[in-house]
């Protein structure tokens, strides 16, 4: 069954100096939350950006991605730690990402480990999405 997840942002004022607020509308799971310029290209000042949002999404996808691939693999994770880094340069736009991953896998050396998470780094549906953009990856069991 396809699904269709929905957000939206409301900006007032110019790039520099307006602002907007970012709702999430599908789950309601996370409150409005502000954006700017400034977090964006500058210190976050407890406001989201773009790339933050991305972070997120990329870092859960990849999760599950990785679990569900060691699961099929007969090596189901006890705990994943991913995070995601998402470059951003004002005038280019975003310039990479890189993924970490620590995982806790009974079962699995490093290397069946690594190359399941390159695996799920090719295939997760953000990585796909996000295909235009260089991703690297470090891996590693706990």
């Amino acid at each position: 069954m396809a699904t269709t997840r929905s957000a939206h942002t409301v900006w007032e004022g110019s790039l520099l100096e307006g602002n907007g607020v970012v709702n999430f509308d599908s789950s309601g799971a996370i409150a409005a939350q502000p954006v700017t310029w400034a977090s964006r290209s500058q210190d976050a000042n407890g406001k989201t950006s773009p790339e933050e949002l991305i972070a997120a999404a990329h870092s859960s996808c990849f999760s599950m991605a990785l679990s569900h691939a060691l699961n099929g693999a007969g090596t189901p994770p006890t705990k994943l730690v991913t995070s995601a880094d998402v470059d951003f340069q004002p005038g280019e736009g975003i310039t990479g990402i890189h993924l970490t991953v620590e995982g806790t896998v009974p079962g699995i050396d490093n290397d069946a480990f690594v190359a399941a998470a390159e695996d799920a780094k090719k295939n997760c549906p953000v990585s796909q999405a996000l295909a235009g953009t260089s991703i690297t990856l470090s891996a590693k069991l706990a």
